[in-house]
Parts: C-alpha cells; structure tokens; sequence
C-alpha cells in the first residue's frame, strides 16, 4: 500500500526524503540521566554525542517501570491500562492480535524494518518458533534476531552472585574477550551492516541493547574504567519517611536486598556503571555509521530506556516501583531539521513515541493512541505539550497502584485506598510522603487520575 505524503503541507518533510528512516535505540533497565549519583559517574561519551543532535526529554516516563508491560505499551502508543499486559509472561498478540504496532505501521508503508536484539520482551526460552513469535517477527518486522555470548565471552573473569544464589539474575561478572564476544557488540553489528545493506532504502530498524540489564556482565576493560575504592553506594538518609512494603521492598527481592552489605552494593553498581558505558560504547559504533554514510539529515534517531532503576535507593535494585527512578527514564529525539543539543523540561510520556514518529513521516496512526506528538517540542524546546504523566503497577489480582507525575507532585493512589505524596521541588529523591499536610493537592491529582483509561486485570 502506498502512502501520499503531503509534502506542501509539511515544509519539515519537504526538507527531506518524504520516508524518512527510523532508527529505535533501547537500552534495558537503564535509569535516566540525571538519576541520584549516577550522572557524576557513569561514563557516556556517546549518550553524550547523540544529546548533542538531537532533544533531551529530561521528564520522560514509562506508563509501566517492567520491561514487557514498557515495551508493549510504547510498540502500541496505548496505556498498560488498554493493553492489558502487565507482566513479563504474556505476549503481545496474546492480548492484542489486531493491534498495529509502530514499525508495523511503517512496514506496511513501505519501509524495511528489521530489528536486532531486544526490542519487544524477549521469551520463548531456546524454542526458535517461540523467540520469533515474541519478538513479533512477521507483523513488526521483515526479520528478527536475538544473540548471545560466545563461548570466550561466557567466561567471566571475576564475579559473583551478591545474593549468594538467593537471587539467581543478581550477579556480577567481568567477561573475558571483546565486545562482540557479548550480545550488545553483535547488536550493534549486525545493525551498522543492515544499515550499509539497506543503502537508499527506507528502513525502520530497531537496535535493543540488553544492558546495563541483569546480569551484570560486560567486558573486563570496562569494570576497569570503575575503579572500586573510587565508587560510593548510595544511603538512605535515617528520617526518610518509611514506604509501604507494596511499594517497594516486597518479597523475595526485599528479603534479599536487606541482606547486602556495603562491598555488595559496591560491586553491584559497579557492574551497572561497567554494563552501561559498555552499552554506550556499542551506540558509538552505530552512531559511527550514521555519520559516515551522512544520514543524519535524512534518519530519526531515538534512542529510550524501557523504563527507569534504583540502584541503592531505599534499598532496591530494580524497578517496578511508583518512584521516580523506576518510573522515568531515558528519552532522546533527533530529527532532520530539527536543533540539536536541547534539552526539555516537558512532561512528557513513553505512548508519545507513536504519534511522535506517525508525524515526522506523514503517517496516521491506525487506532486513537494515548499520546501526543512532540513535534512541538522538537520544534522549540521551551514548549510543553502536557502537565501531567502516569504510570501504573500492580503488585496481585486485588491490588495495583496508579501514579501521576506533574511539575511539582507524585501523587501515587492505590486500590486499596493508600496514597503518598511527595513534592518534587523540595524533594527530588522522594524521600517524605507530604500527603497529610496537603488535602488541596490530593483532591486535585485524585481526581486526574480518573481520566485515565479503566483498569480491568
């Protein structure tokens, strides 16, 4: 099928090919950019590059902070209150076979569209049937590939499990070989080669990066990039008010958590600090790409975390939880035409990415989406589209929890009636729950979060 494009109404699309390519970058539980401590750091010379093309989203936020629910809901431009899904253990066609995806979309428009690594939850176990069809190969994409470690980079030179197997994915390891011995460095691979492939030819490919996800495993050279003695583990300071275990510090995880010591949360976030600047590395190489065959005027470059991470924060490491560090996450734009090396302080959300792209290529999107375009803030970054973001888990059958982020509040309800307040001005690391002293501010956020859509388990 092919699409007319209104090139004289879209002086932005007359600039360039009238398809654009798609280039989606993911990268799996990496928090955002100016989390805590981490910014002071971790190294990302090219995290940093990319920033420098395009638009930073310094309020971006997840509508669920787990992989799978993330990513289908992104895929979908529709809230994990319409999908349905909102665990790692259901496919996407399982709940919704109809639906057309993003790069579904484009596809059928006549893009090529490949994706490389993980993009959509990655399951099926060694079942190759079973992977595809998670990966969603056929509907979003011409061809899909998962990759492994070789046997040279299943070899670990130091590591261990912090946990002492409590946790079986909890584990550390330094890996002997180089990159590509790693699935990040065959990602970013095979993605530069479709890229020299596809030449001329409009494609949408998607890279997903598996780290800094657990396990904490990358090449040795990049562990010595953090130096042990020069790391310090994040403390919870002693009057921080106590949060429910719902919220965070539930079950097995919890238990084990509270368990570590202070070399424990050291030697973990040094993996996380290793795994992401080894990640930042494998983007160079296909950011490496773009600038040799001059396809920057000429490519959307995004590049997103799947949703946010605490790495210390009242004594979690993980996501899936209503604060900021799991619910915001990483989110960068770079459009032909568009300045480069801006930053928004738009509240902006991960169904947004949809509308976004369907409007730099002159598409319409399929189904009503839950988002809005960010053209808008492309265009000047000083514009805010919207004043509020949601977010939602749920912790069983009888019990989940919606949250809004606004300039100033998280507001965070759940169906069980508890609600916590915190006022981000005052407060960024979300350390007091000010719902007692502020009636006004709970009444007006309760009463956005029923606009949402309803929530049926």
């Amino acid at each position: 099928m092919k699409f007319i494009f209104l090139i004289l109404f879209c002086p932005f699309l007359s600039a360039i090919a009238a398809q654009p390519n798609v280039l989606l970058i993911m990268a799996d539980d990496l928090r955002d950019f100016g989390g805590a401590y981490t910014k002071d750091v971790v190294k990302t010379p090219n995290l940093d590059r990319l920033r420098a093309h395009g638009t930073s989203f310094e309020r971006a936020y997840v509508q669920y902070p787990v992989c799978n629910p993330s990513r289908s809901s992104m895929m979908t431009g529709l809230r994990a209150e319409q999908t349905g899904i909102v665990g790692n253990d259901i496919k996407l066609r399982d709940k919704m076979p109809n639906v057309v995806t993003l790069p579904q979309l484009c596809k059928e428009a006549g893009w090529q569209s490949h994706a490389f690594g993980k993009l959509y939850h990655l399951g099926g176990g060694k079942n190759p049937q079973a992977k595809q069809a998670w990966m969603d190969a056929g509907k979003s994409w011409h061809t899909s590939q998962a990759f492994e470690a070789t046997k040279i980079g299943k070899k670990m030179l130091e590591g261990r499990n912090v946990t002492d197997g409590a946790l079986s994915w909890c584990q550390w390891g330094a890996a002997d070989g180089g990159d590509d011995d790693q699935p990040d460095g065959q990602i970013a691979a095979a993605t530069v080669a479709k890229i020299n492939e596809l030449g001329d030819t409009p494609w949408f490919i998607g890279c997903g990066f598996m780290k800094p996800h657990d396990p904490f495993i990358a090449p040795k050279k990049y562990f010595d990039l953090y130096p042990l003695d020069s790391l310090k583990p994040w403390q919870d300071p002693a009057n921080m008010t106590p949060a429910r275990k719902e919220s965070v510090g539930f079950g097995a995880y919890g238990t084990a958590f509270a368990k570590l010591t202070g070399q424990d949360w050291r030697d973990l976030f040094r993996a996380y600090c290793a795994g992401t600047t080894f990640m930042d590395a494998q983007l160079g190489r296909v950011l490496d790409v773009l600038d040799q065959k001059q396809l920057w005027d000429k490519t959307i470059v995004i590049f997103v975390g799947d949703h946010g991470y605490h790495t210390g924060e009242r004594q979690w490491w993980n996501k899936n939880t209503l604060f900021e560090r799991a619910c915001r996450a990483p989110f960068i734009i770079a459009a032909p035409g568009m300045k480069g090396g801006q930053a928004s302080r738009s509240l902006v959300e991960f169904v947004d990415l949809y509308p976004t792209v369907t409007d730099l290529c002159g598409l319409k999107m399929p189904h009503a989406g839950a988002g809005l375009s960010l053209r808008p803030v492309l265009e000047n970054s000083t514009v805010s589209v919207k004043d509020a973001a949601f977010t939602l888990i749920t912790r069983s059958p009888k019990l989940h929890g919606q949250s809004i982020r606004t300039a100033r509040w998280r507001f965070n309800q759940w169906s069980d009636g508890h609600r916590e307040l915190y006022d981000l001005d005052a407060d960024p690391e979300e350390l007091q729950d000010v719902s007692s002293s502020q009636p006004d501010t709970l009444k007006d956020l309760a009463a956005k979060l029923k606009a949402l859509p309803a929530f049926q388990q």
